[in-house]
C-alpha cells in the first residue's frame, strides 16, 4: 500500500529512536542481564557441585538460553515494549503501524538479536541501524517492529481524526485478524493526512482503502457510510482492541487527542461527495425526538453519554 500514500511513517504519533539513544539503552539493558546471568550461573555451580560434566554443560545452556535469550523476550512481551534500558531513555518497541508489540514479535526480535547483538558484539546491529533511514536493526525489520521515542513534545504528533458518533461501537464483531499490517499504517497516514488533500484525491484513496478493509475483514461496508468515516471508525475499534488487550479490562473506547489539549469549538462537517458537493457525503443526524438505529451509545469526556453536555466530534483536518 506504499503507493497510496507518500513520506515516512509520521502516522506512528512518535519519533523513531536513533542509535545514540537506543545504543544506551542496549547497554543498559545488557549490564543488567548479565549481572543477572552471573548471579543466576554462580548460583547453579554451587548447588550442581556433584553432577557429572555433561549434566553441568546441560545446566549452563539451559541458564544461558532463559536469562540472556528468554529474559529480554519476556521482559519486552510483558511491558509491552518496554525493557529497563528503554524506559531509562524514553523509548518503547512498537509495531510498524504504532500499535503494542505482542509475543511474536518480541520473540523474533530477541532471536535476531542473540546474533546481531551477543555473537557480533553489536557491530551488525550498529551498521543496520545506521543504514536505516527509521533506525532500525534486523530484528526490527523481521519483526515488523520500530523502536520510538515517548517523550515527544505535545502538539508535534500527528493524530486520528476521531469517527463520527453514530459509528461508535458500530464495528465492535469485525474480524481485524486478516488484515495486514501495512494496510492498516496506510490507513493511519491517510487519516493524518486527509485533511491536505485534493477533494477527489482523497475521496478515492478513502474508496480504495475501504474496498481493501472490506475485503479483509469479509464483511463489505455499511451502505451510505463514508469511507473515510468507516476507516476511522474502524481504526479506532482496533485502537480500543489493543488497549483492552494492553492493559486488561474495560470496555470505553480510547480517547481522543485533539491537538492543544483542546476539543472542537463547534460542529464540525463531514467532507462532502466531489461529484456531489451540494449533497452531505454521508448519513445525516436524526430528527428531534427519532431514535437512531443501529447506533450504540456514545460516551463523552467524563465517560457520560452523549446526553450529558459532551461536545460532538467529528473529521477535523490533522494539525
Amino acid at each position: 500500500m506504499s503507493e497510496l500514500v507518500t513520506g515516512e511513517a509520521v502516522a506512528l504519533e512518535l519519533r523513531p529512536a536513533k542509535l545514540p539513544s537506543r545504543g544506551l539503552a542496549v547497554l543498559i539493558d545488557l549490564a543488567v542481564i548479565w549481572a543477572v546471568y552471573l548471579g543466576v550461573t554462580i548460583g547453579i555451580v554451587a548447588s550442581t557441585s556433584s553432577l557429572d560434566d555433561a549434566a553441568a554443560a546441560a545446566v549452563a545452556v539451559a541458564s544461558f538460553v532463559l536469562i540472556l535469550v528468554g529474559g529480554p523476550i519476556a521482559v519486552e512481551t510483558l511491558s509491552h515494549g518496554r525493557s529497563l534500558g528503554k524506559m531509562a531513555c524514553g523509548l518503547r518497541v512498537v509495531r510498524d503501524d504504532g500499535g503494542p508489540i505482542r509475543f511474536r514479535h518480541a520473540l523474533v526480535r530477541g532471536a535476531v538479536g542473540v546474533v546481531e547483538i551477543l555473537l557480533t558484539f553489536g557491530v551488525v546491529a550498529c551498521i543496520a541501524s545506521l543504514v536505516s533511514a527509521r533506525g532500525r536493526r534486523l530484528g526490527d525489520v523481521f519483526a515488523g517492529t520500530l523502536v520510538v521515542r515517548e517523550r515527544v513534545p505535545t502538539g508535534q504528533t500527528a493524530f486520528i481524526p476521531p469517527p463520527p458518533p453514530w459509528l461508535a461501537g458500530r464495528f465492535s464483531g469485525l474480524d481485524l485478524s486478516g488484515v495486514p499490517e501495512g494496510l492498516w499504517l496506510a490507513i493511519r497516514q491517510y487519516l493524518t493526512r486527509m485533511g491536505q488533500l485534493d477533494p477527489q484525491v482523497g475521496w478515492a484513496m478513502a474508496e480504495r482503502l475501504a474496498g481493501d478493509l472490506a475485503e479483509r475483514t469479509g464483511a463489505p461496508a455499511p451502505q451510505g457510510v463514508p469511507p473515510a468515516a468507516y476507516l476511522a471508525a474502524v481504526v479506532q475499534e482496533r485502537q480500543a482492541r489493543d488497549a483492552r488487550r494492553a492493559f486488561g479490562g474495560g470496555h470505553a473506547t480510547p480517547p481522543v487527542r485533539y491537538p492543544g489539549g483542546g476539543v472542537p469549538a463547534g460542529p464540525v462537517s463531514y467532507p462532502a461527495h466531489p461529484a456531489h458537493p451540494a449533497h452531505p457525503a454521508g448519513p445525516v443526524a436524526p430528527a428531534v425526538g427519532q431514535e437512531p438505529r443501529d447506533v450504540a451509545p456514545v460516551a463523552g469526556r467524563d465517560g457520560a453519554g452523549s446526553g450529558s453536555g459532551s461536545p460532538g466530534t467529528g473529521f477535523v483536518p490533522p494539525a
